[in-house]
Parts: structure tokens; C-alpha cells; sequence
């Protein structure tokens, strides 16, 4: 890492605000924050013929850089959390599996101390209550239903932290846990479900705001049966995750939710193990065994798909040059909409004057150039500060 800032100017790119594209723009960093003018002895850095964007903000990630967030130590937790950084995440939650209670229980406790630290930005909890017919990359002796009491004992393991709850809402107690999870601010995500198109409905009229990588481990829309998907993708209080790494989704289905939520109700995501910014090989994914080949993880026992090995740099190429989405729109998804369902739009998520100076850089062909994090250089951009 090459320091911090301090006093910068960086020019000549093109900035992607929340009200569009500047052409030739500028962002001023003082400190660990965005300015709206520059100290005298500021520091220029010439970025014409790149793009800068917002810190890349992934809320739903299970780990990178070889290392877990489920069942890794600290520095473990760290080394994914660096990884990910490396690949513009400047904002980052992470995700547990499926798990007995007390030993989720454990790891929020190890979790929300790092998100007290400012490293995680929050916990995510995907199980241990799904569906069994939905469960992908889930142990199914752990399953169990959406109990309420379970379900805060979470909450009060995280200490405040916990940000969301994967949940099958049609199982026993899912519509009392969306309750309760909405009353405490907690996002009630409907996921690794089985529920049809009225019980899904039943789920957002309680609270439900969040699709779980939408299209995945849920039904296929039916045109006499049209499950979860339709009920999420038409109502406007639900903003849905897309794995945008081509093996998740068919580019299609991509540009479907995209058309039928808009930019605003999407949310890039990895849902990434430990083999994200690794390689090839063989992982655990909590208990399940796990082999990487060409990128793709699959479970050893039933070849489900285990996660992902996606970065957001990747996820961010690919929507703008296989998927054509607008830059703009992009930024939103992966960016802006993210923050305000984690509640810290007012400090990350933007390229605004009082926010943390988190953003990434990309060249003309949107490949990362450069990555800074609170004023902090994780990435440094190759033009040299003049």
C-alpha cells in the first residue's frame, strides 16, 4: 500500500456522480474524506482516459483470498477482507453457511468485533434457516425452521452487527422471524426458498426487502405457478442480488431483472468463498468439501454450485461490457443501492463532499486500475502524483 493521501486532486477522468457522468471531472480527497475544494498544496494526479467510481460496496460475501469468513481466524477474516479490497470492495459484509447454533453464535461474536474495528461493515446470516429443497451448498443436518427465539439468538451473538438474515420464509415461523427482524432494523432477505408466489407476497407484506441472489436456489418462474421470482421482481420494495459472474446467471436473466426491478432494485454481489482472488483447488465451505476448477466451485458430493470465486471488479466488467448495462446504473447497483439497504449511504456508496474518500478507478476499458479506501491508496493508480 503506497500511504494515504493526505491533500489530492485526482483529474481529468470521467466521475460518475449520482446525477451522471462529469466528463474532465475531478475528486478532491482531504484526509480520509471527500472535499469540495482543494488546500493549496494539494497534489495532482492525471487520470484522463480513466474512470473514477464509487468504493464498491458487497453485501453478501463469504470469504476470498483463501481464507473463510465462516470458520477462519482473524487474520484470516482479514486476508478476505484485503483480497476483496484489492478488487475495489472498499465496503464489505460478511457472510456465514449454514452452521450449528452455537457455533454461529461463536463467529458472530469473532465477526462483529471486526465490524466494531471498521473492517466489516456488518454480518450476514445465509442459514441455517432454508429450505431443504433449496438448500445448494448447505448441510442439510443443519437446517432447521426460522424460530423467532433462535433467530434473536443470533441477533444478540452479533451485538448490533447483524445486517441480514437469509431466510425461507414458507417454512414454520419464517413470516414471525421477517417481523422481528424488521422491527430491530435488520434486513429480512428471502432466500434458498421453496415458497410459492402468495407465500412470498405474505413475506414482503411482513417486512421482506432483499432477494437472496435472486433466480438461485428458488423455484423457476411457471406461468400457472409463478413462484418467488415474480412476486420479487414486481414488487417495488424488494431490491434483488445478482451474481453477475456467467456461471451463476445467463446473461438473459440478468438483463430480466434488470428490465422488470431497475437499476435502482439491483444489487451486484459475489457471494464469494474463500477461492475468490485465489485460484483453482480444494476448499471447505463450511462442512461441505468444495473443488475450484475453471474458477467455478462446485460441491464434491452433487456437484451444486458452492458460491462463487467472483470479484465486484469482475462483476462491474462484465455488466457494463457483455450486458451492456449503462455505466451509471452500474455504479447504482454496485455501489449506491447497496449502502442504503446497509444503512451507511450517508458515508460510503457516493462520490459526495463528507464522505469517505472510497472509490476505484478503472481505465477505458473498465479494467481496476486503482483502489483507494479512506484516503488510503490499497491499489495505486499507475499516472504519478505530480
Amino acid at each position: 500500500m503506497a500511504g494515504r493521501a493526505d491533500s489530492t486532486v485526482l483529474a481529468g477522468a470521467r466521475v460518475v456522480l449520482p446525477t451522471g457522468t462529469v466528463e474532465n471531472g475531478r475528486v478532491i480527497i482531504e484526509g480520509t474524506r471527500i472535499a469540495d475544494s482543494p488546500a493549496e498544496d494539494a497534489r495532482t494526479v492525471d487520470l484522463s482516459g480513466h474512470w473514477i467510481v464509487p468504493g464498491f460496496v458487497d453485501m453478501h460475501n463469504h470469504g476470498g483470498g483463501g481464507a473463510s469468513f465462516t470458520s477462519g481466524t482473524v487474520d484470516d477474516v482479514l486476508t478476505g477482507v484485503r483480497t476483496h479490497r484489492e478488487h475495489g470492495t472498499t465496503t464489505l459484509v460478511a457472510s456465514t453457511v449454514t452452521g450449528e447454533m452455537d457455533f454461529l453464535a461463536e463467529r458472530a461474536g469473532i465477526l462483529s468485533e471486526l465490524v466494531e474495528q471498521g473492517d466489516l461493515a456488518g454480518i450476514h446470516f445465509e442459514g441455517p434457516f432454508i429450505s431443504p429443497c433449496r438448500k445448494g451448498a448447505h448441510s442439510e443436518g443443519l437446517l432447521r425452521h426460522p424460530d423467532p427465539a433462535e433467530v434473536r439468538k443470533l441477533m444478540d451473538a452479533a451485538r448490533g452487527t447483524a445486517k441480514m438474515f437469509t431466510l425461507a420464509t414458507e417454512l414454520p415461523g419464517g413470516i414471525e422471524s421477517v417481523r422481528l427482524l424488521a422491527e430491530h432494523g435488520v434486513i429480512a432477505a428471502i432466500g434458498h426458498t421453496d415458497a410459492t408466489y402468495e407465500q412470498t407476497v405474505e413475506a414482503i407484506d411482513a417486512g421482506a426487502t432483499v432477494a437472496t441472489h435472486l433466480f438461485n436456489a428458488m423455484p423457476p418462474i411457471g406461468h400457472r405457478a409463478p413462484g418467488p421470482i415474480a412476486a420479487l421482481l414486481e414488487d417495488e420494495r424488494i431490491t434483488v442480488e445478482l451474481i453477475n459472474d456467467g456461471t451463476h446467471l445467463h446473461p438473459a436473466a440478468l438483463q430480466l431483472a434488470y428490465h422488470h426491478a431497475g437499476a435502482r432494485r439491483v444489487a451486484l454481489i459475489t457471494d464469494a468463498m474463500d477461492a475468490a482472488g485465489f485460484g483453482d483447488g480444494q476448499y471447505q465451505l463450511g462442512p461441505l468439501a468444495v473443488e475450484v476448477k475453471d474458477g467455478v466451485a462446485r460441491l464434491v458430493e452433487g456437484n451444486s454450485i458452492a458460491g462463487s470465486t467472483l470479484t465486484l471488479d469482475t462483476a462491474f466488467h462484465r455488466a457494463v461490457t457483455i450486458d451492456r448495462i449503462p455505466v451509471g446504473d452500474v455504479v447504482q447497483s454496485i455501489s449506491a443501492n447497496p449502502a442504503r439497504l446497509l444503512g451507511v449511504y450517508d458515508r460510503v456508496g457516493s462520490l459526495e463532499p463528507g464522505k469517505d474518500a472510497d472509490l476505484v478507478i478503472l481505465d477505458a476499458d473498465f479494467t481496476l486500475k486503482g483502489v483507494m479506501r479512506k484516503g488510503e491508496w490499497i491499489v495505486q493508480p499507475v499516472p504519478a502524483a505530480v
